[in-house]
Parts: structure tokens; C-alpha cells; sequence
């Protein structure tokens, strides 16, 4: 049996979903052999999920999204680093109620890919998502050596709102060392930089950005690309993901885009795991609409259609019908407000009530 879930965002991690449910399993059915493989899709909890599966964990401190320092971590294996850009620019290092939609900077998540280029990378999985910033990347390239420089010639300020004051960009003096290392873009949404669709109107309320600030901010990614002269990388899957830090490691660092479960699953093993196993468990916290279009169960339980195993799926709620998950290769899922209605404790107590539902889950199906 394996366990191929994500995190249950703000309760468990992926690694805490294996370990709860493996728990569960084995309450029931002491003799099941089960093999854990926690996974994500390219958002908050990645470099977590590559550490679980072998990587090692490396440490450094960056400039956080408000400009103070932050320590952020990114993976490394024989070449191969995962970095994800929450880690440095994510809304986690925002103290609680506070949103800067028009300031926050992805400067640090260009830091963090130098200092795993610096630590020996030559491969980068880029994992995107999970970001207090949209800024299109500027941030980011500017920590790389890009000139973003505003009419005076000095450089523009960080954030979104910064990129109106752009007049001129030269990426030409980019750190040379980044001309030798191949960038994944793994993301779980492939939106375009700008327009209805774009990264300020689907993602920027989520990140405090009012309707004028949502205006602001989208002519301002167009006057971005428009000054690049990328505006055919703009309009590309992948470009608005992360407040748009998707369009700057496109058109900077040459990044090729692909779903981040795809290629996470390869880097993790998921794949090989799936065809030991006789069933497949994946999840994730909600279980819903946004499941079906590039998160991690999805995936997992495409592969393991692709195998012949049978997936089951376990979840905080449960947002969708039979249909939709018999759709994307689920036969049955088991929610904790199955156990608990109150979701606010189903939260607090995520844990114990995840091992009740393997417990259920291994009378079902072992």
C-alpha cells in the first residue's frame, strides 16, 4: 500500500499526513505493509516533500517580501535542487492580517536560487506558488543582476506598483553562473501574466490587493513585459504563476514550464512507488474543484490509472461529487468532517482524526 498525499494546508504537512495515516492503518491491520511517499505540487511544502524522499535540507538567510531578512531552505540531491519560492517570498513571512500587494518583493527568491547554484546545482526545480508578491519576477531578476532602472537611471522600487516606474531592463549581466543550470517552472496553474485570467485579477485580492490595486498592478505586469519585449512569454502557461514570478524565470533564466506534480512525481519516485504498490492513497486538505486542474492527488491518481492500481483519497472536506472523482481515477474519498463536522476542530485535531479515518479506511479496503 502506499501513501502519495500533500499537506492539509494549515494542519499537517505531507510527511504528518503519512505518519497519522500510516498509524491509523496499522491500528486496524497491524501486518499491512505500507510505504509512504509525501508529495506536492510545486507550492508551500515542497522543499518539505523533497527532504521526506532523500534531499537534503540547506539553510540561508534571504530578504524577505517586506524587505527584512528571513531564513529560507531549499533541497539539494546529486545536482538536482528543489527551491521553492515561498520559502523566501511567501505569505507566511507576513505577519498575520498584513498584505502589501503592491511592495511585496520577489527579491529573495532570487537569492535562494543563487545559493543553490552556488551550493552545486546545475538542475533547478522551481516551485511556485504560495506568494506574498506580484511583481512579476522583478525582484527576483534584479537579486540575479538584471538592470531594471527607472527614467534617473537607478533601480526601480520593489514591488508590483514599482514596475509602473520602469523604462529600461537589460538582463544581459544576469549572474554568468545561471547560464549553465536548467530551470524547471513547476506550478500547479498555468495562468497568463495579465488580463482577466492574469496574475493580479485571479491571485491579487488573495493577497490584500483592493479592485484599483488589482487595476494598478495588472498594467503594470503589461508595461513590464511590454518594456522587456516578452510579451508573447506573458501570454504563456505558467507566466501569472506566483504573482507572476513564472513570466521573470521564463524570460530570465530560460525556465521550461511543467506542471509541478509531473515533474515532482519523477524527482520523488512516485511513479516506481506506484507500481509496488497494491492500492494508492493520495489527498490533500479540501478536496475540490481545484483539485482536478494540476494538484498533487490529481496527478497521483492519474499515474496510478496509468498503472492499473486502484486510488483511494483522504481529506479535511470534501467539495465534490462521485462523478468528478471517479473522473480524475478516485474511487472513494474519506473526509475528517466525515467525523467531525465542526471544521475548526477538525483542524485543531487533524491528527487523531486522520488515524480514525485509516482505521475506517483499512476495514474498507484491506
Amino acid at each position: 500500500m502506499l501513501i502519495a498525499a500533500d499537506k492539509f494546508k494549515g494542519s499537517l504537512t505531507a510527511v504528518e499526513v503519512a505518519e497519522h495515516l500510516t498509524a491509523g492503518l496499522r491500528k486496524a491491520r497491524p501486518e499491512v505493509d505500507v510505504e509512504a511517499v509525501p508529495v506536492a505540487d510545486g507550492g508551500d511544502g515542497t522543499v518539505a516533500a523533497a527532504v521526506a524522499n532523500g534531499f537534503t535540507r540547506h539553510e540561508v538567510e534571504v530578504t524577505g517580501p517586506l524587505g527584512a531578512p528571513v531564513t529560507a531552505a531549499f533541497a539539494l540531491r546529486e545536482g538536482t535542487a528543489v527551491v521553492e519560492m515561498a520559502e523566501a517570498s511567501g505569505l507566511q513571512h507576513l505577519p498575520p492580517g498584513v498584505f502589501v500587494p503592491l511592495t511585496a518583493t520577489t527579491y529573495g527568491a532570487g537569492e535562494l536560487l543563487l545559493a543553490a547554484v552556488e551550493a552545486g546545482a546545475h538542475t533547478v526545480i522551481f516551485g511556485v506558488g504560495g506568494s506574498a508578491t506580484t511583481d512579476g519576477g522583478a525582484g527576483m531578476l534584479d537579486a540575479l543582476g538584471a538592470q531594471l532602472l527607472d527614467r534617473d537611471g537607478d533601480s526601480i522600487p520593489w514591488g508590483g506598483g514599482g514596475l509602473r516606474e520602469l523604462v529600461s531592463a537589460d538582463l544581459s549581466e544576469m549572474d554568468p553562473r545561471l547560464k549553465n543550470v536548467e530551470v524547471v517552472l513547476a506550478s500547479d496553474v498555468d495562468n497568463p501574466l495579465t488580463g482577466p485570467k492574469g496574475a493580479a485579477a485571479v491571485y491579487g485580492p488573495q493577497k490584500g490587493a483592493t479592485d484599483e490595486d488589482v487595476e494598478l498592478l495588472d498594467g503594470a505586469l503589461t508595461h513590464f513585459a511590454e518594456v522587456l519585449g516578452e510579451q508573447e512569454a506573458a501570454a504563456s502557461p505558467g507566466a501569472g504563476a506566483a504573482g507572476g514570478i513564472g513570466f521573470g524565470a521564463l524570460v530570465g533564466l530560460r525556465a521550461r514550464f511543467r506542471p509541478g506534480i509531473d515533474i515532482l512525481m519523477e524527482e520523488l519516485g512516485v511513479e516506481a512507488a506506484i507500481g509496488r504498490a497494491s492500492l494508492v492513497i493520495t489527498g490533500e486538505g479540501s478536496l475540490d474543484e481545484q483539485t482536478l486542474h494540476g494538484k498533487a492527488p490529481a496527478g497521483v491518481a492519474a499515474a496510478a490509472r496509468r498503472a492499473g492500481k486502484p486510488v483511494v483519497a483522504v481529506c479535511g472536506r470534501l467539495a465534490i461529487g462521485k462523478r468528478d472523482l471517479a473522473a480524475a481515477g478516485i474511487e472513494r474519498a474519506y473526509a475528517l468532517t466525515d467525523l467531525e463536522s465542526d471544521v475548526e476542530r477538525c483542524i485543531a485535531e487533524a491528527g487523531p482524526l486522520l488515524e480514525t479515518l485509516g482505521e475506517r479506511l483499512a476495514a474498507d479496503q484491506l
